[in-house]
């Protein structure tokens, strides 16, 4: 895998010498221990918002809705909250709903985990 992609050739070992990879893998959500997990992520991300009329606990009372949308995927989840900032502080408003969630796309990763989840929309969409 290494050899394709970004990461081949001359230049692709060049780049690659410059990152380290970190194995992690996606939250579950399965048990209400995971859940909590998962809850704890979001809410210490929340705390961390600086939006003047941000609703504290609003985001994380949207934790299944975050993690649907991300798979369970920190970097997702990051991008995406990230993405409402922008927008919340863009139209005025200062705060994250899931009105304006719903308006951040998700990045690759978390569309790539959606789909090739059992059950999900996007693989119901693709049958005949």
């Amino acid at each position: 895998m290494d050899e394709i992609g970004l990461f081949a050739g001359t230049r692709g070992r060049q780049i690659a010498g410059r990152f380290t990879l970190i194995p992690a893998r996606a939250f579950d959500y399965g048990t209400n221990e995971q859940r909590e997990s998962w809850r704890g992520l979001v809410s210490t991300m929340e705390a961390s918002l600086r939006l003047h009329q941000h609703r504290p606990g609003a985001l994380t009372g949207l934790d299944e809705y975050l993690f649907a949308r991300t798979s369970g995927m920190i970097g997702s989840l990051s991008q995406l909250v990230r993405g409402a900032v922008i927008l919340a502080i863009q139209d005025g408003t200062e705060q994250i709903t899931k009105t304006l969630l719903d308006l951040v796309p998700v990045d690759h990763a978390a569309q790539r985990a959606t789909s090739q989840r059992p059950g999900s929309r996007s693989k119901a969409k693709a049958k005949p």
